[in-house]
């Protein structure tokens, strides 16, 4: 079997092909399936990432140096499950440099938003792909209060800073 024959089969992991071949698996090779899954998934999730913030930083209007870096600050939102830290949306600094900016949290009155109105804002205002990109980034790997997520676009790489 050819790569492009495997990609294919595994494109479709709910077929009758697909679900009897993985019934023959042992837990273990199920579990260390699900190990490479899941770190492929990060990494398609980081290039998705990568991808959206090069199309933002292209539509960025004027005639100054590129980008080399965009960063985004976590943000918390209450849920129907309780309060979630996750990655905003919206880019918090985009850099021609490869110095980082400071973005500490400064202090500020803090408005409570009626649940749902946070989302509501995400949708008419943020990149859905990216959207989508960061908040299955943070389920896989939830942020703390005050990270900031590093995106840079030279090597296409994607990390988390603690401050």
């Amino acid at each position: 079997m050819k790569h492009l024959e495997l990609r294919a089969l595994l494109a479709e992991p709910t077929t009758p092909l697909m679900r009897a071949a993985l019934r023959g698996l042992s837990p273990e090779t199920l579990e260390a399936l699900a190990r490479v899954a899941d770190r492929a998934a990060g990494q398609a999730w980081r290039q998705v990432v990568v991808d959206r913030v090069r199309a933002f930083a292209a539509g960025q209007p004027g005639e100054g140096p590129q980008a080399v870096a965009a960063y985004f600050t976590t943000t918390e939102r209450r849920t129907a499950d309780g309060m979630f830290v996750g990655w905003s949306p919206f880019v918090a600094a985009l850099t021609p440099t490869e110095a980082a900016p400071d973005l500490r949290h400064t202090e500020t009155t803090a408005t409570m938003v009626p649940l749902g109105e946070d989302a509501r804002a995400e949708v008419d205002f943020a990149d859905p792909r990216l959207a989508e990109a960061l908040h299955r980034l943070a389920a896989m790997d939830p942020p703390a209060h005050g990270d900031v997520l590093h995106v840079h676009l030279p090597s296409s790489r994607v990390t988390r800073v603690k401050p």
